[in-house]
């Protein structure tokens, strides 16, 4: 078994894995989003095509505010690395003898003694790139961020969408050609499926149990659609007697 395989890392997905935590965790959220307006529209009794102008509005409202929210921290993130990796520089660079003594108590805390010390002490100080490398890590316990900011956000933008409009799908079906059987129910079925692959795919991701991680999934899904269904119910009852 190679060491790929060891920490659950797939070599014929290459690069696409990278984002596989940004795709799990926007289809988590697109499904949430969209269920649980579908659920309050419910218990309103709202039309069908009141609940997919509302649900198709948060769909691609949130979907866009979410892969922004997330493109923009990852890209803060990156730049914020940079700053700190600048003043790291000319630290080396104006200061050495500070920073040289900081990275000799940095090992000397990771059991370095004596010559053994001061040998790795003067291998890393030879080498600037290395030097401020390992300020970054072991001081700052910053690491840079290899994926793309865009890719992080288009990663979750899609899987938000994607998965968001599976508790839409039967509403549209219906709409276009009614459905005799309660549509909810379909919904609700079609959408508990949709939680249980992602709480698997998040399962693979986090490398943790997957009947826990399906369980948590579906029932946090449950949890949101529960909220919606009696707070759409209790407000149709109060608007409807205001009336």
């Amino acid at each position: 078994m190679s060491e790929l395989e060891i920490h659950g890392q797939n070599q014929k997905l290459g690069k696409l894995q990278e984002y596989m935590r940004e795709f799990v965790y926007g289809g988590i959220d697109g499904a949430v989003t969209t269920f649980a307006v579908v659920a309050g529209g419910f218990g309103a009794n709202l039309d069908t095509g009141i609940i997919l102008i509302l649900g198709f509005a948060n769909l691609l409202a949130d979907g866009f505010s979410m892969s922004v929210g997330a493109y923009l921290s990852a890209k803060t993130d990156k730049e914020n690395f940079k700053k700190h990796e600048k003043i790291e520089y000319w630290e080396v660079e104006n200061i050495p003898e500070k920073e040289e003594e900081e990275i000799r108590e940095i090992y000397a805390s990771k059991g370095f003694k004596g010559e053994l010390l001061e040998k790795v002490v003067r291998q890393i100080c030879s080498d600037k790139n290395l030097w401020v490398a390992e300020m970054m890590k072991d001081e700052l316990e910053m690491m840079e961020e290899t994926k793309s900011p865009f890719k992080i956000g288009l990663a979750t933008l899609i899987s938000f969408v994607l998965v968001g409009f599976i508790p839409l799908l039967v509403y549209l079906i219906d709409f276009f050609s009614p459905i005799d059987s309660n549509i909810f129910l379909f919904t609700s079925l079609l959408t508990g499926f949709a939680f249980m692959l992602v709480g698997w795919m998040k399962s693979w991701v986090n490398h943790t149990s997957t009947l826990r991680s399906i369980t948590e999934t579906v029932g946090l899904g449950l949890l949101a659609a529960l909220v919606a269904y009696y707070v759409g119910d209790i407000l149709e009852g109060f608007f409807i007697n205001k009336v």
